[in-house]
């Protein structure tokens, strides 16, 4: 401004005074000294630690906050710089600016932090310096791992997972969903039983945290029991040995459910047969005839409970010969469904009869004539079920379809690897089992990916990871077309490091 107007101005200059201790010039500042002088002086770091020592747990990797908590962390993390920084004492003298690693060796068990702090010093002077502060790590397990160590099946809670059903689908998509989540990593022991698992806990909260997360996923109804282990009448201390019991329901999806009188007319007069097409924490029923959907929450069904009529174990394989659409396609709970009216014939029966049923069905949006399905036979299904009785002037159709079957395509890929694979638990399993146990369990566990190839809504909640010994063919891609499959952008790259893999890169 004053330039442009054609003022004359002075430039401003800062002066330079000589340093009381060594004479050099310098840029004055409240003590009058340079920077090595003033560091010669005063030193902003005494009183800090210099040499700190934590304790380390080598079994779950964990460090000790004192007094009794542990904290996970890795190295060169932001939790272990936190921690390390927390660990210091006297840091309320200086400001923290700055605080970094300095790279060690893994197995030098020692850890080193360079910080950057700052502080007044003389006549209002601030002054800032760098220092590393070393941290020697002590090994000492921690009281659970100590325990584990001493004696593994010294569990202090123990969660009893069960559902009265002939198959293990359940559990299969149940470890899925326990895998995606970590929420056993604090299972000190996992066991497979007959008709359930059980998990070991060397804490009670570690097993009331597992079985809040089992009632998100599933409708379940548990209780709890504790016993007196040990106990000490002067220090007034008990050790109790807590097992929770959980029950999964037996309504599984797919599932053929006659409903009581009294759940059908809560719901709206709903079904009475319906078919369960989902279950989350609550149960999703689908009326195969009018497409009306209801759910039940696992209150509301373990107040009336009630058992399947007939299960996915008892599906028949069908062939469609007609099909006529009768409503437009619709979307019900994120899944699609049609009414059709079709015919269909049991394949069992081809070259025996000629018996042909006309069915009506809410898979119209799938099926095409010359189509295979699977159904429930309730023409000459034997059910003995005391809900039956109740609905006065009920009439059974004769056939009612559940989903497509793709068996005959199937037949050409088995044998071949999949494109995928799932991550298990690390269980015991009970070394009694027969050969025809296990032979049930494999078939079990192949229809279960099977059912994960065709139903997204399935995949949507668990971790599919990429396999790397399949090999794509050409061949099998044009052949094995309408198959269902997984999508390659569904699948998670496995992280895997291998001792082959560690000496390629070395």
């Amino acid at each position: 401004m004053a330039e442009e107007a054609g003022m004359f101005t002075v430039q401003q200059t800062v002066g330079s005074v000589l340093c009381c201790k060594c004479g050099i010039p310098m840029a004055p500042n409240a003590a009058n000294m340079c920077v090595k002088c003033l560091r010669s002086e005063v030193d902003i770091t005494e009183g800090l630690q210099k040499h700190v020592i934590i304790i380390h747990c080598p079994e779950c990797d964990t460090y000790l906050q004192p007094p009794r908590t542990w904290i996970k962390a890795q190295l060169e993390s932001k939790e272990l710089l936190t921690f390390c920084v927390k660990r210091l004492k006297n840091m309320n003298r200086v400001r923290l600016v700055h605080a970094e690693f300095v790279w060690t060796e893994p197995h030098s068990k020692r850890i080193k932090v360079r910080l950057r702090v700052q502080k007044e010093v003389l006549n209002g002077a601030i002054l800032e310096q760098a220092y590393v502060v070393e941290y020697v790590q002590q090994e000492h397990m921690c009281e659970s791992c100590s325990r584990v160590q001493a004696n593994p099946d010294q569990w202090v809670a123990a969660v009893q997972l069960r559902q009265h059903v002939s198959h293990r689908r359940t559990f299969f998509y149940l470890e899925q969903l326990i895998l995606k989540h970590n929420a056993a990593a604090h299972a000190i022991k996992i066991k497979q039983m007959d008709q359930g698992i059980d998990f070991f806990f060397a804490n009670r909260s570690h097993g009331m945290k597992f079985v809040e997360f089992i009632c998100k996923v599933a409708p379940v109804r548990s209780r709890n029991d504790k016993q007196l282990v040990s106990q000490d009448t002067k220090s007034n201390n008990y050790n109790y040995k807590y097992t929770f019991s959980v029950e999964i329901s037996p309504i599984c999806r797919e599932d053929l459910i006659c409903l009581p009188p009294k759940v059908a007319l809560s719901l709206g007069n709903f079904g009475p047969l319906v078919i369960c097409s989902k279950v989350t924490n609550s149960i999703a029923l689908l009326d195969p005839f009018t497409l009306r959907q209801c759910f039940l929450d696992a209150e509301q069904y373990w107040r009336t409970s009630f058992k399947s009529l007939l299960t996915s174990r008892q599906l028949v394989e069908y062939i469609v010969l007609d099909v006529e659409l009768v409503s437009s396609e619709v979307n019900i709970g994120g899944s699609r469904c049609a009414l059709a009216d079709a015919q269909v014939a049991r394949v069992s029966d081809f070259g025996k009869n000629d018996l042909i049923f006309s069915i009506r069905t809410h898979l119209g949006h799938l099926l095409s004539p010359g189509d295979y399905a699977l159904g429930y036979d309730l023409y000459s299904a034997n059910a003995n079920d005391m809900e039956l009785d109740k609905h006065k002037g009920l009439v059974l159709p004769e056939v009612i379809l559940i989903k497509k079957s793709y068996e005959e395509k199937r037949q050409r890929k088995r044998g071949k690897p999949r494109s995928w694979k799932l991550k298990s638990l690390n269980m015991e399993v009970d070394d009694t089992r027969n050969r025809a146990d296990e032979e049930k369990v494999n078939n079990e566990y192949e229809e279960f990916l099977r059912d994960l190839e065709e139903n997204p809504d399935i995949r949507f909640n668990i971790s599919l990871y990429r396999n790397r010994d399949y090999q794509p063919s050409e061949v099998a891609s044009v052949t094995d077309g309408d198959v269902p499959s997984v999508p390659l952008e569904e699948l998670l790259a496995d992280l895997d490091l291998s001792d082959e893999e560690m000496e390629d890169t070395a």
